[in-house]
């Protein structure tokens, strides 16, 4: 029932597939607590990772991780195995990557200030119009001085900077207030104590890093904890929409393939969406619809469909739709809604089987052949070939040990950026204004006290040398800001 082209799903009246050279299309697993999305998701990552595809994939519960431990078939597995006809089955075991914001649980994931832009670090701290506005001047700011944001420090540093020159700063970029810096200042710190520090800062992901097979041409699937990180949801739901700004903005056009060149989990989807103001739903749709030529596929996993706005939704070709509820209102309009969302099936009621839907059972449909999606099929899913829940913490350890990369991220890396260049401009400028103080107070000495000053440098003029270096600075800063530029997301573009 395996087959090259193909990820085996399960059966309905027939055996159903993904096909590979639709799996950037993306998809949508839904259903409600207890039902079975998590294997779902386990058998989906090990299915592209069989192929060759790699996989990045949110883990909320720890229950992913089971993947990289060679299954020994439970009794459930066995049987659901004989049960949809699945003669193929085996146990297997899948090249693991494992990732945490905070570098408990795998390798640390960090990205710089810069790169994360102004647009969705707004969205992180929360801010209005008006702060967002500020923000935005900011990082202008930086980019036009040559600043490098690299932490949370340095944006603090800048931001103190522009409070100090307010009066300049609203001249020439709008209006700057102290309230207003203050307000993303306690922003900034209530990020800290979330644990943002941690995020912020360098080695920055390298994307290729997340692409990687092993040498059996497997696709390594990369497994980001987030069990601790989702006491902080908003900065999950903001990271996650980073990184998949970072795919559409770094990957070149490939246009149809046989498979994908990635594929993307979003675990927790609700999330991207709670309270997103109007203008960041529509550059998250634009995204996902475009971030399919550059051969990712992005699947969001959710317990209700309505979580998804209805624009992003349009573009979820795939769907796994696993029991949900219908004892409220609410919980009503989300089985209309997704049973609206599939291809008939004469031979029963979308909107009544979702509702009776046991464990592990799934409706799915899928693309076939010139893309037209499949009849809706009650599907019983696959068991997975891997460990079904979570690794010891051992385990973990070992495959962390054992990691390709080595440990390349595992040290934090602090070069001068804003944070250290502003220290010295302020330094410097103390120190022009103290001796600009020394040369006024010499100057209405009398002469005889004058004379008997220790001789020292009074002139606050260069000399050629610092002209010369001061000038070099200019040019690198003047070039460094024209070069930067931000994508559609306002993540910084990196040079190549």
């Amino acid at each position: 029932m395996l087959v090259d082209d193909k990820i085996y799903l399960g059966t309905s009246e027939r055996p159903e597939y993904l096909a590979l050279k639709y799996g950037n299309r993306h998809g949508l697993v839904t259903g409600a607590t207890g039902t079975g999305k998590t294997v779902t998701l386990q058998v989906l990552a090990e299915g592209f990772s069989r192929a060759g595809v790699p996989v990045f994939a949110a883990d909320i519960k720890g229950d992913l991780s089971g993947v990289a431990k060679m299954g020994q078939a439970q009794g459930w597995q066995t049987q659901r195995a004989t049960d949809i006809g699945f003669t193929d089955f085996q146990d297997d075991v899948f090249p693991v990557i494992f990732w945490d914001l905070y570098g408990k649980q795998g390798h640390p994931v960090r990205a710089t200030i810069s790169e994360m832009g102004p647009v969705l670090l707004s969205r992180i701290l929360e801010l209005n119009d008006t702060q967002e506005g500020v923000l935005n001047i900011a990082f202008r700011i930086a980019d036009d001085e040559g600043l490098l944001l690299l932490d949370l420090k340095d944006l603090r540093a800048l931001l103190v900077d522009i409070q100090e020159r307010a009066k300049e700063v609203s001249t020439r970029y709008g209006n700057v207030t102290t309230a207003t810096i203050g307000a993303i200042q306690r922003g900034l710190l209530v990020l800290e104590e979330q644990g943002a520090d941690h995020f912020f800062g360098e080695r920055a992901l390298d994307i290729a890093d997340l692409m990687r097979t092993d040498a059996d041409g497997r696709g390594f699937i990369s497994i980001l904890a987030a069990d601790e990180l989702m006491r902080a949801p908003r900065l999950y739901a903001t990271f996650l929409l980073w990184l998949l700004s970072e795919l559409f903005e770094e990957l070149p056009e490939v246009g149809d393939m046989d498979k994908p060149k990635l594929v993307f989990f979003f675990d927790e989807a609700h999330l991207l969406f709670d309270d997103a103001p109007k203008a960041l739903i529509n550059r998250i749709e634009q995204v996902v619809k475009l971030v399919r030529s550059k051969g990712v596929g992005v699947y969001f996993v959710t317990q209700n469909p309505v979580d998804i706005p209805e624009e992003v939704l349009a573009q979820l070709s795939n769907r796994i739709q696993h029991a949900l509820r219908a004892y409220t209102p609410r919980e009503q309009k989300a089985v209309k809604v997704a049973a609206e969302t599939f291809r008939p099936n004469p031979a029963f009621s979308t909107e009544e089987v979702i509702t009776q839907l046991g464990i592990g059972e799934a409706l799915v449909s899928v693309l076939e052949d010139k893309g037209i999606p499949s009849m809706v099929g009650r599907t019983l899913i696959r068991p997975p070939s891997a460990q079904v829940g979570p690794l010891s913490p051992a385990e973990r350890e070992s495959i962390i040990a054992n990691s390709p990369l080595g440990t390349m991220y595992d040290e934090i890396i602090d070069r001068e950026s804003a944070f250290e260049v502003l220290q010295r401009r302020a330094r410097d400028k103390q120190l022009a204004e103290e001796r600009q103080r020394q040369d006024e107070e010499v100057r209405r000495a009398p002469e005889r006290t004058y004379q008997e000053a220790a001789p020292r440098r009074t002139s606050t003029r260069q000399t050629p040398a610092e002209a010369a270096m001061n000038s070099l600075a200019r040019t690198v800063a003047n070039r460094l800001g024209s070069a930067l530029v931000r994508g559609i997301l306002g993540s910084l573009k990196r040079g190549r």
